[in-house]
């Protein structure tokens, strides 16, 4: 992937030797701060998609084809039950078998061709306890309790938030709300000063040439991506990069600009540090480790490379299983070692 313009642009107060104030050297901490997730969190795409293309090239095919052979398998267990020749301890296991390798299979693989086989072998008649099939006439009783105990206590919880919602607020309530408009307002008209100044320059419906109208209209493309995202540092690096502002200006920022700006890098910053951390748990469930970063990748590879050579050798073995268990003097040799 190559590089844009903008990416050259380093937002950044405080290239000379004068010192910063507070502010400064906060809005330099967010600025790079937001940098190193931006890269990391592409770094997790790029990883996050070769994952999933491996996964789902070289991996799920295999297994798709191990549940088929094990579904045969079920289908076979089937058959050997209804033969005359099988007894009551055999017809036993193989009961516990289907049911247990049906269900995986249904639920997991979605081989929903089993579902008549299964629903056969999941009567009671078929259970190992009887007292199995009289569970729900157990818990009947109680189920209704249980309900209308959940009903009252919902019934009381939205009973007390309609009261607080109803409560007079405090005048310290009303103050804190009104603060907070007023902030959310501010930081809304900061991002959107930057915005109009830059749509004002690169509005592309006026231009003329042709060519310069298309040069506009990529950059608005930019500016509007920015603009929806709330993405502060990318408007000021778009401001930058087309010299709408330079060096001084950001040295030149009041402080209740720099207040303003520092806090909406902060949100930034946040939502960038949540959404990698997203990334990573659903790498790190994907990959079936506990943690993961970007560096993990070599090393997946490696534990991936593993998973796939042995699935191989299961099919094989699998297969020459079904082949061997097809017939029922070897499937009730077979079942004499099954517990």
């Amino acid at each position: 992937m190559s590089s844009s313009p903008a990416q050259y642009h380093v937002v950044r107060i405080g290239t000379g030797t004068e010192p910063l104030s507070k502010s400064q050297k906060e809005f330099n901490r967010l600025t790079q701060k937001i940098e190193q997730l931006t890269t990391e969190l592409h770094e997790l795409r790029g990883v996050s998609d070769h994952i999933q293309q491996r996964v789902q090239t070289d991996y799920h095919p295999l297994i798709d084809q191990y549940s088929r052979l094990q579904a045969d398998l079920v289908r076979l267990f089937d058959r050997a039950y209804a033969s005359e020749e099988t007894t009551k301890t055999e017809r036993k296991k193989l009961a516990e078998l289907i049911r247990s390798m049906a269900s995986d299979l249904i639920s997991v693989h979605g081989i929903d061709s089993l579902k008549l086989i299964y629903d056969k072998y999941n009567l009671p008649e078929f259970s190992n306890d009887q007292e199995l099939a009289n569970t729900g006439e157990a818990y009947s009783g109680t189920n209704d309790d249980v309900e209308e105990y959940i009903t009252q206590q919902e019934a009381a919880e939205a009973e007390r938030q309609r009261q607080r919602a109803n409560k007079p607020k405090s005048a310290k309530q009303l103050e804190r709300e009104a603060k907070k408009r007023a902030d959310e307002q501010k930081t809304t008209k900061a991002v959107r000063t930057l915005y109009m100044d830059l749509v004002k320059a690169f509005h592309p419906d006026r231009e003329p040439d042709e060519a310069e109208k298309v040069r506009k209209t990529e950059i608005m493309h930019r500016v509007i991506a920015a603009y929806e995202t709330s993405d502060l540092l990318a408007l000021f690096r778009l401001q930058l990069e087309f010299e709408r502002i330079d060096q001084a200006h950001l040295e030149a920022l009041a402080e209740d600009q720099l207040t303003y700006y520092n806090k909406i890098l902060r949100q930034q910053a946040h939502e960038l540090e949540a959404e990698c951390l997203a990334l990573r748990k659903e790498l790190a469930a994907m990959t079936g480790k506990s943690t993961f970063a970007a560096g993990s990748l070599v090393g997946f590879e490696f534990s991936l490379n593993s998973d796939i050579a042995q699935l191989k050798r299961d099919i094989k073995q699998l297969k020459q299983d079904v082949k061997a268990l097809a017939s029922l003097s070897v499937l009730k040799q077979w079942l004499k070692g099954y517990r």
